[in-house]
Formats: structure tokens, sequence, C-alpha cells
């Protein structure tokens, strides 16, 4: 347990004080003439502003009721505070660091001056040559901005703040890997003929993982750190570290330098050179405070350079009106159960294309893509959101991020425009998706619907068995020749919300897919009726009868209802297939439900 401590008193206009104080003793701060420790140049100290007592292994701070400024400890404002070991308490504007003196350790490499800078003490710190700092400033957006890479941008960075703190030597970025040790991750120097730049590690670590906060130690003349642990490089005597606050692991700007370099630039500033060594650090504590301003625009660029990349990765999957939510509440993205609505929509006739265009695979490669996109543009159209791109496949689904009661309806009527697109692309000769077709499935259930991955890399996907469904309706459209396979859940909404100049539905029969275990009342969404051989309203209540009396064992019955269809109606053929395969009698264990071969 310590007995006695080291408090120096630092002043914003004034000669640092340096006193060791022993167990037992107690004191007056203030500007007071009185007092027992005075502090000189600090107009926000009161008279009597604060107690200082030592007993019990540490050092108590009481705030005086006649004070008029307050107490601040580890960046909050206090009436009492203690502290063991060290810490930094700011009354009024004076910094007050504390650290426990240990008996026998020598005065060699113990820093002058060791200041935690607190945020309100940089508030009442001037600039000096404030035209030049600004100048330099405005250029980090752009700088920031226009790095290609890491590198680039540290380069860049370090230069800057070269160019910033004129009487700075060296400027290095470091941060703290995961097992604790420091890293120099890119560093300059004023003159390259001076050698490397090494840091002291743990006035790094102080600043980064520990006080999380810009840290200053100032050295005598001529010493400079020792040991592996601090700055080997014998011509700096001050340097200090300012965290850059960021996503991952601690990272900060280090600026290192000589005093008599500070003194000598503040010259033509003063009409008197400060005194002593403590005195002269304060000439650095508007560089500090630049640097943090450095160091605060960096976060704040990055951010939104991250926000912004973020927003772009977002809008492949996002309609503008959901972005636009998305951007006042970006929890909305967390991954949740809700009910969805989701579809799987596959390209036709990919292999054959890749067959005919292996001499020029960029060319199909921009085909796929112009058909990926009619997909990704439908779902985004009509509300959904697209989840992912399967090769040659889009998935897509509704009823996240926000719920969708509706979202049966808005899959069909995307699945109906997916139609309708590439309807539209093989009746126009040399049509670049001319030769390829889709099959959509649309399938409705719970899920969960959320957010994977980092703040940079986004991906927005679904999780559950209803996506797997939605496959395997694509699958069967193949099977039951139609283009669009919806599930039962998604057929009961839609009859009921979408309206006959959106589409219509039938239902194609029971079945039970490839490796399912239970059944599943298949129908199919077709466009609303507008002639040139579209099938009646009248032809789909038929087909409707057809399928009941199919499923109920009525075999005969079925065919002839059927038989009103139009030929080119290819939906038919899958149940007429059956009735006529089992020599139209339905089996003696027959129970609606027909198994499907093959996905």
């Amino acid at each position: 347990m310590p007995t006695a401590f080291d408090v120096t008193f630092v002043p914003p206009d004034g000669s640092p004080m340096r006193r060791r104080l022993s167990d037992g003793e107690e004191y007056v701060v203030g500007r007071g003439a009185d007092c027992d420790l005075r502090i000189d140049g600090d107009p926000s100290v009161s008279r009597e502003h604060c107690r200082v007592r030592v007993h019990g292994g540490g050092v108590d701070f009481e705030r005086l009721p006649e004070a008029t400024n307050p107490l601040f400890h580890e960046g909050e404002e206090v009436a009492t505070c203690r502290i063991e070991e060290s810490g930094v308490v700011v009354v009024g504007g004076t910094v007050v660091h504390v650290a426990a003196h240990e008996n026998g350790t020598p005065d060699v490499d113990v820093p002058v001056e060791e200041i935690a800078f607190d945020p309100a003490f940089l508030q009442r710190v001037r600039y000096t040559n404030p035209g030049d700092r600004v100048q330099v400033l405005s250029h980090l957006p752009d700088l920031i901005r226009g790095a290609r890479t890491e590198a680039e941008f540290r380069h860049r960075l370090t230069s800057l703040l070269l160019a910033g703190v004129p009487h700075a030597e060296a400027v290095a970025v470091v941060e703290v890997a995961e097992d604790g040790t420091t890293e120099t991750l890119h560093w300059e120097r004023r003159r390259e003929t001076d050698g490397d730049v090494r840091v002291s590690r743990r006035l790094v670590r102080e600043s980064l993982t520990e006080r999380r906060r810009s840290y200053l130690r100032v050295w005598e003349a001529g010493e400079g750190p020792r040991g592996d642990d601090f700055t080997s490089v014998p011509e700096f005597d001050w340097a200090f570290c300012t965290p850059v606050f960021e996503h991952g692991r601690p990272w900060g700007l280090y600026v290192a330098g000589r005093m008599e370099s500070v003194v000598a630039a503040s010259a033509l500033d003063r009409t008197t050179e400060p005194r002593g060594r403590s005195q002269q650090s304060t000439l650095l504590h508007a560089d500090v405070k630049f640097t943090e301003l450095v160091a605060e625009t960096v976060r704040a660029v990055k951010q939104l350079r991250t926000l912004e990349q973020r927003q772009t990765s977002l809008r492949q999957f996002f309609a503008p009106a959901v972005l636009r939510m998305l951007g006042d509440d970006p929890g909305l993205l967390e991954p949740r159960e809700c009910d969805v609505t989701v579809m799987f929509c596959d390209l036709r006739g990919f292999s054959r294309e890749a067959e005919a265009s292996r001499e020029d695979l960029m060319e199909l490669l921009s085909r796929v893509g112009g058909a990926l996109e009619v997909m990704n543009d439908a779902i985004q159209a009509h509300g959904g959101v697209t989840a992912d791109f399967l090769g040659d496949a889009a998935l897509g689904f509704w009823g996240w991020p926000l719920d969708q009661p509706d979202a049966p309806r808005l899959a069909c009527r995307a699945a109906l425009a997916i139609r309708e697109a590439f309807a539209r692309a093989r009746d126009t000769p040399g049509h670049p998706l001319e030769r390829f077709q889709t099959g959509i499935g649309v399938a409705s259930g719970r899920a969960v619907a959320g957010k994977i991955g980092t703040s940079e890399h986004v991906k927005v996907t679904v999780f559950g068995p209803v996506v797997n469904l939605s496959s395997r309706l694509e699958g069967m459209t193949k099977q039951l020749h139609v283009p669009i396979a919806v599930d039962d859940a998604t057929a009961v909404t839609a009859r009921t919300s979408l309206g006959p100049e959106e589409g219509r539905l039938r239902r194609l029969g029971r079945v039970r897919p490839f490796g399912f275990d239970g059944a599943v009342d298949v129908h199919e969404v077709l466009p609303p009726y507008v002639g040139d051989g579209d099938l009646t309203d009248e032809q789909l209540t038929d087909y409707d009868r057809s399928v009941e009396s199919f499923v109920e064992g009525r075999w005969e019955e079925a065919l002839e209802l059927l038989a009103r269809l139009p030929a080119s109606d290819r939906a038919q053929d899958f149940l007429v297939a059956r009735i006529v395969g089992a020599n139209r009698i339905p089996p003696a264990d027959w129970d609606g439900v027909v198994a499907l071969p093959q996905k």
C-alpha cells in the first residue's frame, strides 16, 4: 500500500507545480493566499476550491461549498473522488496528476509530466496558428475518400499531421493487437534520413486501452525514455498518442519530437520563454487538441464512408422506400422470426445457352446478368427483399424488415411481372433474353429473416422450411407444366387480396414433393384475362372442379372437365397423364396425393 503520492498540478496558463504528499496529510487547494496548495494562472479555480487528503493508501478529493466550478474525474462531474495508485482530476481548468511514489525508484526515466487530456480541459485550450491548421484540416475529407488502399490512407494521414504540427519530428499510426501488443502500422519522419521511428509501447497502451484519451509524456532534456517499453530514439523528449474511436482493434495517432523545436516555434508568439520543463510542455496542448480534431474528423468521415458503402450494399436488397425507413431505424435489420412469403425464381435454358455460347462466355454472362436484373427489379418494385443470387436464380421474400400482411399478393404480382417480362423478350427477335424462360415457386410461412455479417459486408437472408418449399415449388413447375407454382398458404390469401385485374389462381393438385413426408396443395398464378387465347374464368372454374374430382377419385368426371380446356393448356397434361397411366381407375389406396418421383 503506497504511503506517499506525487501530485502535479498543471494549470492552463501557469507553471506546473509538483508536490509529494504523505499519508495522514490534508491540504486545501485554491487561488487564495492562505491555501496549502496554491494554483496560479487558472481563473476557473476558486479561492478555496477543494480539500485533498491522503490516507488509507489513496488520495481523496472533496469539492468545497464555496467552489464555483466542479471537479471532473474519469470524464464525469463529481463532488468527491478517490484515487489509488494513479489517476487524473480536473480542478477548474487545472489538470491534477496523481501517482503513487515508490521508495527507491530513481527519477531517471520518470517523465517530467504525464497528462491524460480531459475533453473539458482541451476545450479551454487555444489553438496556435489557427489559420494554418484549418487550411491543413480542410484537406482531410478528400484525403480519406481519395485513398485507394489502407496503406495509402495511412501515408496521407501521417503526412497531413506533420504539416499540421510543424515542430513534430515524427508521426505514426499505431494500434493495440488482440494479444495486447502494440504495432506501428505506418510512420513518417520530417527528415527521412533520420532513421526508423520506434514508439513508446507503454504510452500507446495507456492512451488506447487504459485511458482511452489523448496521453502526453514529457522527459527531461537529453534523457528521453529508456528501455524497450519506451521510445528508444534519443532525439525525442516528448510524445503523445490520440485514439481514433472506430469498431475493431484500438488504433491511434502517435506524435513525437523535441521540446526545443516547440519552444523555438512558439518564440515569435511569446514575449518570454517558458521557464521550466513542465511549463514548456503547455505549448504542446494546442497540438494535442489539433490531433484530436484530426482523429474525430477521421472517425466521422470513415464512419460516413462505411455507411455509404453499407447503403450501397443494401441497395441491391431493398427498394428505395424501405431503405429510407432503414435509415431512420437501422435496428429493423436485426434477424427475427416472422411470417414471410418467399419466392425462388430460376432461369431456364441456361445450360443450352452455355453450350451454344462457350466461345463467348462474357456475352452469356451479360445476358444472365440482365435476366437476374429483371427478377431483382420485379421483387423490389413490389416491396420485396432480394436475399441472394444463386448462380442463375434469385431468392426474394416479403414480410421483413416490415410486417406485410399482403405479402402473398405482392409476391404473386412480382411473379407475374417476371413472367410478363420474359414473355415480351421471347416475342422480340434479337432480344438478349429471347431464348430464356423462368420457373417460379412461392411459399408462405414462418422463418427467420435478417442481416448477417459485419458493418461493411452485409448479407440479408431468410432461413426456414418455407425457403426449401419455395425451391421445391419452382422445381415442380417443370412437372406441372406451368410457369408459377404457389403453396396453399399463399393461394388462400392471394385469392381474396389479388384483384382480377392483377391476376388469377387455379388449383393444380395435391402432391407430395420428393423427400417430403407431408402433402402440399399446389396452385398456379395466372395473369388477368385479356383475351387472345387466355383461359377464361369459366375454364379456370372447370379446372378447379376437375382437380376436386381427381383428388376424390372420380377420374372419369375429371377427364370430362379437362376436355373442355384448350389443348394449348399444358397444365392439364399432369392430371391426364396420371389418369390414363392408371387406366382411369384410382389405386385401391388412393388418398388424392400424387407422389413426385424427383425434385
